[in-house]
């Protein structure tokens, strides 16, 4: 077990690393943060290093001498820190910068996805914005999807319902500064139908730990409305995917993935991220991420019993078979992302938050700290992003955990702050329709 001896750093300044941070911190860990954020700031050190300065981030490893260190954010995954770690023999959670393509590069991970058999949507690869308009323009006018091939801060996808949004997609990907990079390449999918789901596994590159499903918010706006966002909310454990569905995940889509990227020479380690649409089909990929999801980790950590850093430890040692499952917390966790005006476009910063304590002292509420920094001289809270915080609550039952959620939300303000107000309903109005379907149940 984790004793107070060990040093962990969590690389990233989101709600995801306030989440990691925190839990690591529980399990016993001396944690560092790089660079962190108001609230990290009061569980660890927040350390003036950034996700992309990799030579920096190996320095902070060496002189600190941190025993493990936990990438939160895809981009330095991609940018090979991971590599650079190993080279320098330093140990490290998550993948290599090839297996990192698997979220890096969307060509690469259908690729992947044919190889290993996995349903996932039909899809066609352009290398330019011309070339896939003519594609757009000479198919039969149909919903479906563009996607920027690489990274693009969640924003590069594209639900489009017909030819004329499809195109405009396409010119927004060729035209924007923001995609310059990630639209070097264009995927255009056909629009898979059905209810989505966020199945994350934890894997050493043989052994494969699932954990409990979750349901993602990625509209802005009530009623799965408006631009898609890096995530408003999201709840654990989702009852739209029960144990049987569960195993045919596992059997269908993780496992063939693992297995398909081991025979590729790309062997995967750390959290395999799997982005599902349950079709009446049966469950088909949307994408795969290279890290924990956010806001899926805040809910997630909340559950989670037992030791994280020993799950860490034996992923990067490989040695995930060798310990026992992890235990969760019974009952449900509900993540509500409080956001400033503006979002996902430009917000203003340096507003100050208040009611932050009166908040967190709320029975079963944790509020993660997603875009913030100190205030003026070091005093109080302003928002520093979009996204701002990340509340969370658990609770013996989804409602519950959404009653306490949203109490804590009641408390927090500050100018131009704003959230959506159904996450978790659709969960809740399913865990309704499975208790009328009980035997016995009131008619």
């Amino acid at each position: 077990m984790a004793g107070p001896s060990r040093r962990v750093l969590v690389v990233g300044s989101g709600g995801r690393e306030h989440a990691l941070a925190w839990k690591l911190a529980g399990d016993g860990a001396e944690v560092l943060i790089a660079p962190g954020n108001a609230g990290t700031a009061r569980i660890g050190e927040n350390v003036a290093v950034k996700p992309g300065d990799i030579p920096g981030l190996v320095e902070l490893a060496r002189s600190r001498a941190v025993d493990v260190t936990v990438i939160g954010p895809e981009a330095p995954l991609v940018a090979g820190v991971v590599d650079t770690f190993q080279a320098a023999g330093l140990r490290i959670f998550g993948p290599t910068a090839r297996a990192a393509q698997i979220e890096g590069s969307k060509a690469f991970c259908k690729q992947i996805l044919h190889r290993g058999d996995v349903p996932t949507a039909m899809y066609r690869e352009f290398r330019t914005a011309k070339r896939a308009q003519e594609y757009l323009e000479a198919r039969e006018d149909m919903p479906v999807v563009v996607k920027a091939d690489g990274l693009a801060a969640g924003k590069g996808v594209f639900v489009c319902p017909d030819r004329a949004a499809a195109l405009a997609a396409v010119a927004i990907l060729a035209g924007d500064p923001q995609f310059a990079d990630a639209a070097k390449g264009i995927l255009v999918e056909e629009r898979l139908d059905g209810r989505e789901v966020s199945v994350m596994a934890i894997t050493d590159g043989r052994t494969i730990v699932t954990l409990p499903p979750l349901q993602d918010h990625k509209a802005a706006h009530d009623g799965d409305l408006g631009p898609n966002t890096g995530g408003m909310g999201a709840y654990c454990p989702t009852p739209f995917v029960d144990a049987a569905l569960m195993a045919e995940i596992e059997s269908r889509i993780l496992v063939p993935t693992i297995h398909a990227m081991r025979r590729s020479h790309v062997p995967f380690q750390g959290v395999l991220f799997a982005g599902l649409m349950l079709t009446a089909q049966g469950p088909k990929v949307l994408e795969f991420n290279a890290r924990f999801g956010d806001p899926e980790c805040e809910a997630l950590m909340m559950l989670l019993d037992s030791s994280l850093l020993e799950i860490i430890d034996a992923t990067v040692d490989r040695k995930l078979e060798g310990i026992d499952p992890p235990v969760w917390k019974p009952g449900a966790a509900v993540t509500v992302v409080m956001a400033s005006e503006g979002y996902p476009g430009e917000v203003e910063k340096g507003r100050p938050i208040r009611g932050l304590g009166d908040a967190a002292a709320l029975d079963g509420v944790e509020v993660f700290h997603a875009a913030t920094r100190a205030g003026p001289d070091g005093q109080g809270v302003v928002n520093n992003g979009g996204r701002t915080l990340a509340v969370t609550a658990v609770g013996e039952s989804l409602a519950r955990a959404k009653l306490r959620a949203y109490s804590a939300v009641r408390r927090i303000r500050w100018d131009g702050a704003w959230c959506r107000k159904d996450i978790a309903n659709k969960g809740i109005d399913r865990d309704h329709e499975l208790a009328a379907a009980e035997p016995g149940a009131p008619r």
